[in-house]
């Protein structure tokens, strides 16, 4: 998985029970997943059309770290689904623990909100990817 962005969290992300907002937790992977899709579709126009179950495994607490990775699980015609990791860092040992997965699913449209074809220089970089890792494992 590739590190899409780092958070820190805030008193102001805190709800009553001394934990980050689930909502503010995702509304960051919406962001970051967001950045991530259209960078790799080369276009601005792509919209979040599903997200999947979101599992909350550990609390965060203000001042921890949030480090958000994703990685490219489908290429569809006008589509990209991604699985998203949310890990909490501790800066003293840099140990990762996973706080919360979801799948993303984003669509590219045109001016009028119509799904449109990715890209073919995107298919075939993905492609090249995919053997990339393949060839590795």
């Amino acid at each position: 998985m590739e590190l899409l962005t780092k958070k820190i969290v805030m008193l102001r992300d805190i709800g009553i029970h001394g934990n980050l907002f689930g909502g503010t937790l995702m509304a960051w992977i919406d962001e970051a997943a967001a950045a991530y899709a259209t960078e790799y579709c080369y276009t601005p126009n792509m919209v979040t059309v599903h997200i999947g179950e979101l599992v909350f495994k550990k609390p965060l607490k203000a001042g921890q770290h949030v480090q958000i990775y994703g990685e490219v699980t489908k290429l569809g015609k006008t589509s990209i689904t991604l699985m998203i990791d949310a890990r909490k860092f501790n800066l003293y040992s840099r140990e990762e623990t996973s706080v919360c997965t979801t799948s993303i699913t984003f669509v590219r449209i045109d001016d009028d909100g119509t799904p449109t074809a990715i890209g073919d220089t995107v298919r075939k970089n993905h492609e090249d990817a995919q053997r990339k890792v393949a060839l590795a494992n």
